[in-house]
C-alpha cells in the first residue's frame, strides 16, 4: 500500500513542481474607496449633528440640527457606496466602543461589535476608550466569549458572542515584555490590490484612561512606531499605505470644505513626521470634523457618533507590475438619518433597545427646558456642564458626605446633550437612559482637600492640555467663578478666582468634588493628585439623577467662567 501511495504521489508532486507561476495582476488603473468611522461610541441610534441645519418637521419655518448617524443610516450609506464601487473597504479609527449609551453598554458593547461585523468592517485601530474596561475585556471583544471584565453583561444580546470579525491594530502599544499587544497593521485585499492600514493610538492614552485600563501597557510615539513597521509593510507587497491614527486636532474650516490648511493640534506634528509612503491619514479622538492637507497629504476626521463618515478615493495605477497611488480625494459624508437606512441593522438596534428598555425608559424627572446642551460658549462653559457640577456639589455638600464647597467636571466626561434630541415643548421628561448617555463611565464622586493655590494650579492646567489638543475647560459649580486671559504666559492665565463672591484664599483649605477619573489625574490634571483626605462617594450618574428629580431645573446664564477678549 505504501508503494502504491508513493506511485500516486510522485506524478502529483512533479505536476506541482511544473505549475506555472501565478500571473501578476494586469497593468491598469483602479479606484479604491475607503470609508472610515471614528469615535462611534456605541451610538446605535441617530443623534443631532450641529454642523448642518435642516427644516424642523414639527415646527414649520424653523430649523434644527440634522438627525445623523445611527447604525441603520450608516448601513444604508455603506451599501449605496459599495454598490457604486465594489472596491470599497470599511475601517474604524478607534473608539468604536466605550463611553456608550445604555443600549450598547448595558450589553457589554456586543451589539456595536456585531453591527460592525454586519457592516463588513475590515480593521479598527485601537482607541483609548476601547481600554475603559482593560485589555482582557478588549481581547474578549476581539476573540469572543462570555467572560471578561463585564461578565454579568456579556452574552445577554446573543447567547454565544463570536467576537469582532475585524482586526484591532496598534503599532505603538506594547506589553511589559516589549511585544505588540495587537498587530501593527493589516493588509486588506481590495480587488487585486493590497491596501495596508497601519495604526496607532495617541501616545498619551494613559492620561485619558483609568489606570486599571492601561495597567501593564506601554505607549510609544505614534509616528515613530508607524514608520518602524513600514519596511515590513512594503515587503509584504502593499500597493498603498494609509495610516489610521486615533489622535486628532481641530480646524475652523467647515467639515465639507476639502483641503483646509488651518488644522492645529497634536496630529499635525505626527503627520509631518510620517514617511512619504503613507498617502493619507484618517484620524479620530478629538471629535472634530475636518478635511485638511498637511505636508501634501489628506488628513481627515468625521466628528463622532457616526454622524459623518470619512471617505477616501484612491486612484492606484500599475505600470510594468509596479503600483503607485496617482490620486487621493478626501471628503466627509453626512450620514443622513432621514435618507439612508438598512432594515437588517435597524432590526439590530431595535433588539438592543428592547433588551435595555426597562432600565433606559424609567422616567427620572421633568426639566424646565427642551434641552440642556453641552455646547460651550466662548469661555468654554456649557449649560449641561453647569448642571452636572451643581449636581455633584449637591450630592457631597453635607458634612457626612464630604463637606464640599466646590465641584469640578471635565467636559470630556459629558458625552451627550440632555436629552440627546431636544423636545418641541418648553419642558420635557428625562429618562435614566438619557442621563446615562450623558455620563456613561460609571465614575465615583471623590471629595478631596485642596488649597486655594492647588485649585488655581488645576485651573491653569486647562490650557495647552495635550489630552485635548489645545485646552479643556473644567465646568464649575454655582458660587465658584473665575476669569482667564490666554494672552498671558503659561501659569499666569487664571485670575479673579472667587467663591460665593469672595476672593479665593490661596493658603486656605477647601473641600472639592471631582469624579474618580479626575481625582487620579485624568485628562492631565495632575494637580488633583495632591488632594488630601479623600472621601469616596456614589456614582456620578446617580448624583445627576437625584439632583434632577429634586425639582424642575432650567439652564442658567453660563457666566461662571469669563474669558478676556483676544
Amino acid at each position: 500500500m505504501k508503494k502504491l501511495m508513493s506511485l500516486i504521489s510522485l506524478p502529483l508532486l512533479l505536476a506541482a513542481c511544473h505549475q506555472p507561476a501565478q500571473p501578476q495582476p494586469a497593468d491598469g488603473t483602479t479606484t479604491v474607496t475607503v470609508l472610515g468611522l471614528n469615535d462611534f461610541h456605541g451610538q446605535l441610534e441617530p443623534s443631532s449633528f450641529r454642523g448642518k441645519q435642516v427644516n424642523d418637521p414639527k415646527n414649520p419655518g424653523k430649523t434644527m440640527p440634522a438627525p445623523a448617524g445611527g447604525i441603520s443610516a450608516i448601513g444604508g450609506l455603506v451599501q449605496e457606496i459599495r454598490t457604486a464601487n465594489p472596491n470599497t473597504v470599511l475601517v474604524g479609527v478607534g473608539d468604536l466602543t466605550g463611553a456608550s449609551p445604555l443600549s450598547s453598554s448595558l450589553l457589554a458593547d456586543e451589539p456595536s461589535v456585531l453591527a460592525m461585523n454586519r457592516l463588513g468592517m475590515s480593521v479598527n485601530v485601537l482607541g483609548n476608550h476601547e481600554l475603559d474596561y482593560g485589555l482582557k475585556e478588549l481581547q474578549r471583544l476581539q476573540k469572543g466569549g462570555c467572560g471578561g471584565a463585564r461578565a454579568e453583561k456579556a452574552c445577554q444580546f446573543e447567547n454565544n458572542f463570536p467576537g469582532a470579525s475585524y482586526r484591532y491594530i496598534a503599532a505603538n502599544v506594547f506589553d511589559k515584555d516589549g511585544a505588540h499587544v495587537f498587530p501593527a497593521y493589516k493588509m486588506v485585499k481590495v480587488g487585486d490590490l493590497n491596501i495596508a492600514f497601519v495604526g496607532a493610538v495617541l501616545k498619551d492614552a494613559p492620561s485619558v484612561v483609568t489606570p486599571s485600563g492601561v495597567a501593564g501597557l506601554r505607549f510609544q510615539d505614534e509616528a515613530e512606531s508607524i514608520n518602524k513597521v513600514l519596511p515590513e509593510v512594503k515587503q509584504q507587497g502593499a500597493d498603498a499605505v494609509i495610516a489610521l491614527i486615533h489622535q486628532g486636532g481641530a480646524a475652523g474650516s467647515p467639515y465639507d470644505q476639502p483641503g483646509c490648511t488651518d488644522l492645529s493640534g497634536p496630529i499635525v506634528d505626527v503627520v509631518k513626521r510620517l514617511e512619504p509612503s503613507v498617502v493619507a491619514v484618517m484620524t479620530g479622538h478629538t471629535h472634530q470634523a475636518y478635511n485638511c492637507v498637511v505636508g501634501g497629504r489628506p488628513v481627515i476626521q468625521g466628528a463622532s457618533q457616526g454622524q459623518l463618515m470619512q471617505r477616501l478615493d484612491l486612484t492606484v495605477t500599475r505600470r510594468n507590475g509596479v503600483s503607485s497611488v496617482t490620486g487621493v480625494k478626501a471628503e466627509n459624508l453626512l450620514v443622513d438619518a432621514q435618507k439612508y437606512s438598512s432594515p437588517e441593522l435597524a432590526d439590530l438596534a431595535a433588539q438592543a433597545k428592547a433588551k435595555t428598555a426597562p432600565v433606559a425608559n424609567r422616567v427620572v424627572a421633568t426639566i424646565g427646558a427642551p434641552q440642556f446642551s453641552r455646547q460651550t460658549n466662548a469661555a468654554g462653559e456649557s449649560a449641561l456642564g453647569d448642571l452636572i457640577a451643581d449636581a455633584q456639589l449637591a450630592a457631597t455638600r453635607a458634612p457626612e458626605r464630604g463637606g464640599a464647597v466646590i465641584a469640578l467636571m471635565n467636559p470630556g466626561g459629558i458625552r451627550a446633550d440632555l436629552p440627546a434630541q431636544p423636545s418641541a415643548q418648553s419642558s420635557t421628561t428625562v429618562t435614566y437612559g438619557d442621563i446615562f448617555a450623558v455620563q456613561p463611565f460609571g465614575n465615583l464622586l471623590t471629595v478631596l482637600t485642596l488649597t486655594g493655590e492647588q485649585i488655581r494650579a488645576t485651573l491653569e492646567q486647562q490650557f495647552d492640555n495635550p489630552s485635548a489638543g489645545s485646552q479643556r475647560i473644567l465646568q464649575v459649580s454655582q458660587g465658584f467663578a473665575y476669569s482667564y486671559d490666554l494672552s498671558q504666559p503659561a501659569g499666569q492665565r487664571v485670575r479673579d478666582v472667587t467663591l460665593n463672591g469672595q476672593p479665593l484664599n490661596m493658603n486656605a483649605d477647601y473641600r472639592v468634588t471631582v469624579n474618580s477619573f479626575l481625582a487620579d489625574g485624568g485628562d492631565n490634571f495632575s494637580a488633583l493628585r495632591a488632594g488630601r483626605d479623600r472621601l469616596g462617594g456614589g456614582l456620578d450618574v446617580d448624583a445627576l439623577s437625584a439632583y434632577l428629580s429634586s425639582g424642575a431645573v432650567k439652564p442658567g446664564a453660563q457666566n461662571r467662567i469669563t474669558r478676556a477678549a483676544p
